[in-house]
């Protein structure tokens, strides 16, 4: 296992991401990427659905590194996107943007079922 516990990994997805968006991001806010990517992995956990199965603590975070790349996309679009929830497109000053479907980020997770 990569990580020690669930901070490791998300002060991990954390730090990369503010070595990557802070050079470029005049109004960079470290505490609201921090919560980015909380949220991120957070959500990411729900979708994988492990309270239906039996797998311990230890177990949930390794699986979790499957999703690492996941967890810093879906908070790099988040954080991206401040200022702009529910909007599909967006123009200023003659700059145009486009979302993408939020949840096509989410592609190749698929979560644990119970069987009864």
């Amino acid at each position: 296992m990569k990580y020690a516990d669930e901070q490791a990994y998300i002060n991990a997805v954390t730090t990369e991401l503010t070595a990557e968006l802070q050079p470029q991001t005049p109004l960079f806010n470290a505490d609201i990427l921090a919560q980015k990517v909380q949220d991120a992995y957070n959500e990411v956990k729900m979708k994988r659905n492990y309270a239906a199965t039996s797998m311990k603590d230890a177990a949930v975070l390794a699986d979790m590194e499957n999703y690492y790349s996941t967890v810093k996309n879906v908070a790099r679009v988040d954080y991206a996107r401040i200022g702009a929830y529910g909007e599909s497109a967006h123009t200023e000053n003659g700059i145009e943007r486009d979302w993408a479907d939020r949840e096509k980020l989410f592609h190749g997770i698929h979560a644990f079922v119970k069987i009864f």
